[in-house]
């Protein structure tokens, strides 16, 4: 690093999807220089990369907007209960454009090293180019979803047909017509594409290793009345979603699934049910906490999938039996159990006939090959943590944030890490982030991170961070609050158990937003 070339600026924010965008806007505010590094071609996060059919959000839309501008949010208007991909990048387009945001962005760039110099109490920062900026604050706004997760299996590079994964899918339209199609994965992706691929593709065949819980979004068109009377209370219904635990206002849950008659607890059920949407996991508040509670709301899911799914044998496949329902990310879909009535859509087992290689041609399993056209991978991420992980990203003395985080992301309220000055993390670990409505978490972050860093200013300071003690303390109360639910005791990606060799720690903050 040759400083005297390098670039100064008082924040550097690395991502341009909600975080990085409403990160820039408030920085801004404070009359602060920044540069926002985003490794993809435009803005979006991971609204850009997961562009595959079917990609919807699982949060209602009007509550999926930023909240800092009354101007902002009455100048858009959103289509759908549950917006589709291809409108909430028009909706981040919209932002970045509505503040001239792009100006400070510098896309087609990733961060390969963020380093402390800690006599000058700046941070260095390294593209893959090779450019070097010097900031006084790293901010990181790389969301929880943002690494795509691939399985190891052999062969995959002697494999003639297409390709791809979820989490990266190509910017156009892809066609599968009169294609042989496999979908390796049945969560919230696989969920949404395997119905859509049906409607194209000759043959969909889907390799299921663990079935997950889904609900039905029951989707639809907004009238220009409910949005215009929306957001005329939006502000309101924002301030009191800050005070709930998932950051919806009009959740609302019965007390116990235990205090109520069989005949009662199924009508519940299917008031939420028929309501759509991740609501159902709030129909009784003692759903992930009381293991009684939880198992009829399981039963009851599995009991609308044998209504659904005319095969009874293959109903039963698709029963999820190794999770509480709700302690995996519970899955919001359209017509997904339809889908398996098919005659074109094939559910294969990999639990009992285990994937043993990618093919020339195709797959292989313990009993059985399969010719496919194309392959899609739809199996997650290496979330939360996954890409700050891969960014090579050192505070005092050297230390590695990766070295630090291999055996738990120690941190303090999900912002801060001990031994990193000036650096914040946006929705990290130990956050209540995808529990929630993440982009209200989001704001709630910058906000935080912004007054903190004007606190920082006025002190006439040169750095901040948290002390190992509030770290600890932290890390504590997120495990002791976990502990009082069932999240802990499955086997999911909020406690990093998809990924090999990844430390088993839960770490989402489910005492809410508002705690």
């Amino acid at each position: 690093m040759r400083e005297t070339e390098n670039e100064f600026k008082d924040v550097i924010i690395i991502g341009a999807g909600f975080a990085g965008l409403g990160m820039l806007h408030r920085v801004r505010q404070l009359n602060l220089s920044a540069r926002v590094y985003e490794r993809a071609t435009n803005v979006g996060g991971t609204w850009y990369w997961n562009s595959y059919p079917g990609a919807r959000c699982d949060v209602e839309s009007l509550d999926y907007q930023f909240a800092f501008s009354d101007t902002l949010q009455r100048g858009w208007r959103w289509n759908e209960r549950f917006a589709e991909q291809k409108e909430i990048l028009a909706y981040l387009n919209y932002v970045a454009d509505s503040f001239n945001l792009r100006n400070d962005i510098q896309f087609k760039t990733s961060i390969e090293k963020a380093v402390f110099c800690e006599t000058k109490k700046i941070w260095q920062v390294v593209t893959d180019s090779g450019e070097t900026t010097n900031a006084t604050y790293l901010i990181s706004a790389v969301g929880c979803l943002s690494t795509p997760s691939m399985p190891k299996l052999p062969g995959l590079s002697s494999y003639v047909g297409r390709w791809y994964h979820t989490g990266n899918w190509p910017q156009q339209d892809m066609d599968f017509s009169g294609l042989n199609v496999g979908v390796i994965g049945t969560g919230s992706s696989g969920i949404q594409i395997i119905p859509e691929l049906a409607k194209q593709a000759q043959s969909v065949m889907v390799f299921q290793r663990s079935p997950n819980f889904s609900v039905p979004a029951n989707n639809h068109r907004h009238t220009k009345t409910f949005t215009d009377e929306y957001y005329d209370s939006f502000l309101a219904k924002r301030e009191q979603a800050s005070r709930t635990t998932y950051g919806n206002a009009n959740w609302s849950s019965y007390p116990s699934a235990l205090d109520v008659t069989d005949q009662r607890r199924n009508e519940i059920y299917e008031e939420y049910w028929n309501k759509g949407g991740a609501g159902f996991m709030v129909s009784f508040a003692d759903v992930l906490t009381n293991p009684k509670s939880n198992e009829f709301a399981a039963d009851f899911i599995r009991g609308k999938i044998d209504s659904i799914v005319k095969d009874k044998a293959l109903a039963n496949i698709l029963h999820p039996t190794d999770h509480a329902v709700g302690t995996k990310r519970i899955c919001v879909d359209t017509n997904y159990y339809e889908t398996f009535n098919k005659e074109n859509v094939t559910l294969v087992d990999v639990r009992q006939c285990p994937i043993q290689s990618i093919t020339k041609t195709g797959l292989l399993t313990l009993d059985d090959s399969y010719d496919l056209d194309v392959l899609i991978f739809a199996t997650g991420f290496d979330a939360i943590t996954g890409t700050l992980m891969r960014i090579d990203i050192r505070g005092r003395g050297g230390m590695k944030l990766s070295d630090k985080w291999a055996k738990s992301p120690n941190n303090f309220l999900g912002l801060s890490v001990a031994g990193f000055p000036n650096f914040f993390v946006i929705t990290g670990p130990g956050s209540p982030s995808v529990l929630s409505n993440m982009v209200l978490s989001i704001e709630q972050h910058v906000e935080w991170i912004a007054r903190c860093i004007s606190f920082v200013a006025e002190q006439g300071a040169k750095c901040i961070e948290a002390t190992e003690p509030a770290e600890k303390a932290w890390v504590a109360h997120v495990n002791e609050i976990a502990q009082q639910t069932l999240f802990p005791k499955n086997n999911s990606w909020y406690l990093g158990s998809n990924i090999e060799g990844k430390a088993r720690v839960f770490m989402p903050y489910v005492g809410g937003i508002g705690q």
